[in-house]
């Protein structure tokens, strides 16, 4: 009897061992990301639930927001030292994180798990380190809407900047709330100055660095701020200009308020989802007159990496490399009509947007200066800080770009 109770209670030790083992094994991590708001319903918790079905032992907590809101989020966290294990992210924000230890390195995490990054077209790196993977990657054209267009007897989309500014006159329409373009150039949420700003001069073959150093002063900047303050004085802007961000813009955009915007690809499928029956068409940016070069196409990339601070790095790659596999990489990319960071992944072409995404990027070169560079959202600030001044008629387009110049320097 005494060896019997020994056994049962030795039996009853081990099972208890194996539950709390169990529980143990069990590893939750976090993926803060703007994401999954930008996608279908249900689509990223989908992909989800299919990484812990073939990996039992981890869940996936989503913490989910709009682009800003994330963001911000992100930046509490890397100052906190609480940032999710899993971080989406932007180009622009990779190297004040990095400097600030907020992500890790992502070299040790591929060479721990023997991935075969070649399968990876590119990597975004700081200081010689990689920290960021893009796991797919989405241009800024023009989105036009056909309805208002056509009512203002717009037959051509625009490809000049003379052009544009005649079709935005057209379009607009006070009496009806109504107008050629939108402009955001919110200073809280500054990417506007990226996005809507330096596309047109990237359009136009131009460039804002030169070796690596700022060069705000050249004459396609010059150019671009003196257009746009041209647009502006034409009442063909919508709005409220410096209070409005991207997520304003995109809804502008999908209630008909707006003929025109430049916006990511990505969200075609808001407008879609808000409402089905608006006729929208995309091309690339109108360029200057006789620019006959390709044209450069604006991007940013849902980045992907992994929090220094977390105590769950290998789970973290485990998440990010079932993401990279070529089947979700092309799931991904399909739904957000970017391009995949997988060289073997192949989206479905069948929706005429995403084939249209192709056409575009196909023919033009993919540029964005501000990604790997320090302190990206600070430039984007200071830009926009000297182009508010310009607007309200408090200095020149000449003496805007000298005093961004000047605050651009100070920073690198």
């Amino acid at each position: 009897m005494k060896f019997r109770s020994v056994t049962l209670l030795g039996a009853a030790t081990a099972a208890l061992m194996l539950s709390v083992g169990g529980a143990a094994a069990q590893t939750n991590i976090e993926f803060i990301q703007w994401w999954e708001p930008e996608l279908p319903p249900g689509f990223l918790r989908g992909i989800m639930d299919d990484f812990e079905a073939a990996n039992p032992d981890i869940k996936v907590t989503l913490i989910s927001g709009p682009f800003a809101t994330t963001r911000d989020q992100v930046a509490v966290g890397a100052a906190s030292g609480t940032l999710s294990d899993v971080v989406g992210l932007d180009g622009a924000w990779v190297n004040s994180l990095y400097q600030q230890g907020a992500i890790t390195s992502l070299d040790a995490l591929i060479e721990g798990a023997g991935y075969d990054a070649s399968q990876v077209s590119t990597m975004v790196s700081v200081d010689g380190t990689n920290v960021m993977i893009p796991l797919v990657s989405g241009v800024y054209p023009l989105f036009i809407n056909l309805d208002i267009a056509e009512a203002a007897g717009v037959t051509e989309i625009p490809s000049t900047r003379t052009e544009f500014a005649e079709a935005a006159k057209k379009m607009t329409d006070p009496s009806k709330n109504q107008y050629g373009w939108v402009l955001p150039l919110s200073l809280q949420t500054a990417n506007g100055v990226q996005n809507d700003v330096m596309s047109w001069l990237w359009a136009s073959g131009g460039h804002m660095l030169a070796d690596g150093k700022p060069n705000l002063e050249n004459e396609g900047v010059v150019d671009t701020l003196n257009f746009l303050s041209e647009l502006n004085q034409a009442g063909v802007i919508s709005p409220g200009i410096f209070a409005k961000s991207e997520q304003d813009k995109v809804e502008e955009f999908a209630s008909g308020r707006v003929g025109m915007m430049i916006s990511a690809f990505v969200h075609a499928n808001l407008i879609r989802e808000r409402d089905p029956n608006l006729r929208f068409a995309l091309a690339a940016l109108p360029a200057v007159e006789g620019y006959e070069g390709r044209r450069g196409l604006a991007f940013a990339s849902w980045g992907i990496g992994v929090s220094e601070g977390s105590e769950n790095k290998e789970e973290a790659w485990k998440l990010i490399e079932y993401l990279l596999t070529p089947e979700i990489n092309a799931r991904i990319a399909a739904q957000t009509n970017m391009v995949p960071v997988n060289v073997n992944a192949t989206p479905d072409l069948s929706d005429p947007v995403v084939a249209s995404t192709f056409e575009i990027v196909q023919s033009g070169s993919l540029i964005n200066e501000f990604v790997g560079a320090p302190v990206a959202e600070e430039l984007m600030r200071d830009f926009g800080i000297e182009m508010q001044k310009q607007f309200e008629g408090g200095q020149s387009a000449a003496e805007a770009a000298a005093n961004a110049q000047k605050a651009w320097l100070a920073r690198f």
